[in-house]
């Protein structure tokens, strides 16, 4: 009984519900129609859409299947709806930016500091470039640095300074040398000709000269004074420099070292005869001469 009187609504949805996908199916048709229409219009060119456009289409694309996006789409084919979504998908769950450089990043810069740090020092050896990097805030074993420079082909400290050529060391540390030699001038005065020996240093990277010393009877004091005018942390020309080159006059003491590298800079002391290695100084006695 009860389902017979259930029977007369059941008919008026099952007809709602056809008059609706009827509506629907219409609507659906208008706006295919309207679509080919479009790109009839548009002819064979692409249309272009921004990352807004392409993402709402993808969603609602998405929701529909492939099925049915066949039979609708006229614009796009499912193919391309679909890919947008799979892309707005991994774009979602990128993390690539959010995450930090990463030990890699580190590694090369370490790896970068520790060739740089040998070939511009000669001298230093592991631990010295363990200190460097330190000061820098990366801490380094000294297995790691030796590891390092062994890839390279860079050689430890002693042999790495004997094994380098002459050539290559100006050029790597051209900018922190400079070089000392001696001229001499005859003056005359009341007591007749006097020679007087003129000490100079000469900056390599701009050729900038002082004189460091004039004397009519240079010796060790002296050199030991001059050495000291040099290094003078207010002004001193060699400040800022890591090594003089220089002849070997007995007059460049042992005295005379020390107290220059006492204030950072290191003398090298040139091979008998050799005055090619020395061509700045060399060069600059010889206009003087002129």
């Amino acid at each position: 009984m009860l389902s017979m009187l259930l029977q007369p609504w059941h008919l008026i949805l099952v007809a709602l519900a056809g008059w609706m996908n009827r509506q629907q199916q219409t609507a659906i048709e208008y706006l295919r129609e309207e679509n080919r229409v479009l790109r009839q219009k548009l002819g064979k060119g692409r249309i272009l859409l921004n990352n807004d456009q392409r993402r709402r289409l993808a969603v609602k694309g998405k929701a529909l299947g492939r099925k049915l996006l066949s039979e609708i789409t006229t614009l796009f084919t499912p193919d391309a709806i679909l890919a947008w979504h799979r892309k707005l998908i991994a774009r979602k769950y990128d993390g690539s930016r959010k995450r930090s450089p990463g030990k890699t990043r580190v590694r090369e810069r370490i790896r970068e500091l520790v060739i740089q740090f040998a070939q511009q020092n000669l001298s230093w050896g592991y631990t010295r470039i363990q200190g460097a990097l330190a000061n820098l805030g990366l801490h380094v074993g000294r297995t790691s640095i030796r590891r390092i420079l062994e890839r390279e082909g860079i050689e430890p400290s002693p042999a790495r300074r004997k094994g380098m050529a002459w050539k290559e060391f100006l050029k790597i540390h051209w900018d922190v040398l400079a070089a000392a030699d001696f001229f001499t001038v005859e003056i005359w005065g009341l007591k007749g000709l006097v020679r007087y020996v003129v000490l100079f240093v000469i900056d390599l990277s701009t050729r900038k000269v002082q004189i460091a010393g004039i004397a009519p009877d240079p010796n060790g004091t002296w050199m030991k004074q001059v050495a000291r005018n040099l290094t003078d942390t207010d002004g001193g020309f060699l400040v800022g420099k890591r090594y003089l080159i220089h002849d070997r006059d007995p007059l460049f003491t042992e005295v005379f070292a020390q107290i220059l590298e006492s204030g950072g800079v290191e003398t090298l002391k040139l091979p008998p005869q050799s005055p090619n290695l020395n061509a700045v100084a060399e060069r600059f006695v010889k206009s003087i001469k002129s």
